[in-house]
């Protein structure tokens, strides 16, 4: 009788240890650590297929990238860092950024090089090499010297800007020149009036 008690016993006891293992599990599997994925593009000189340094490890597309890491591109690679609804980084080639991100938005500090916010849900907090912190929307962009810098559909558009204004300012030019050019039975531009009068 004693020795089924002590077998019940040891059963119970691995049941629960085998209980608290697998929900132990679950916990860590739904920490809820965000992660982002890496895509790389570019040329090696090799030929070989272009990766980034993440950490100080070679790293291709599909990488998984976690907060506050340290990302460096070489010559000829760019870098998208995908973070899903919080949005989206391109890293420009000698580039040189320590990435963080929450569930509350994507923070990093520029060393050296450029980024560019593709799309993201919130404005972006980089602080750059000179330690001026900037916010960028989606298109912007920051380089580590220079701070920030417009995005390139505004720098092209921006010297084109007064094109429409003066379209509208030729336009009515032209109006003004074409109505008073065009006479009618009783004005012309430079002479005297004409005054026609009925016969009797």
């Amino acid at each position: 009788m004693n020795s089924k008690l002590w077998i019940q016993k040891a059963l119970s006891m691995c049941l629960v240890f085998a209980v608290v293992a697998t929900y132990s599990t679950v916990a860590l599997a739904n920490s809820g650590k965000i992660a982002g994925e890496l895509l790389v593009s570019g040329q090696n000189v090799n030929g070989e297929m272009p990766f980034v340094v993440v950490n100080g490890e070679a790293a291709k597309t599909g990488r998984s990238v976690f907060s506050a890491s340290t990302i460096t591109t070489p010559d000829n690679t760019n870098a998208i860092i995908n973070l899903g609804k919080l949005g989206k980084v391109q890293l420009a080639p000698k580039t040189n950024l320590v990435l963080s991100f929450t569930e509350k938005g994507i923070t990093g500090d520029l060393l050296s090089g450029k980024l560019t916010v593709v799309n993201s849900s919130e404005a972006v907090s980089i602080k750059t090499a000179n330690g001026e912190t900037l916010k960028l929307n989606a298109g912007d962009t920051a380089t580590a010297a220079a701070g920030k810098a417009q995005d390139d559909d505004n720098a092209s558009s921006g010297g084109a800007a007064w094109l429409p204004w003066a379209l509208i300012f030729g336009g009515a030019v032209a109006a003004i020149v074409v109505a008073t050019v065009v006479t009618d039975n009783e004005t012309q531009i430079g002479g005297s009036s004409v005054i026609v009068s009925p016969r009797l």
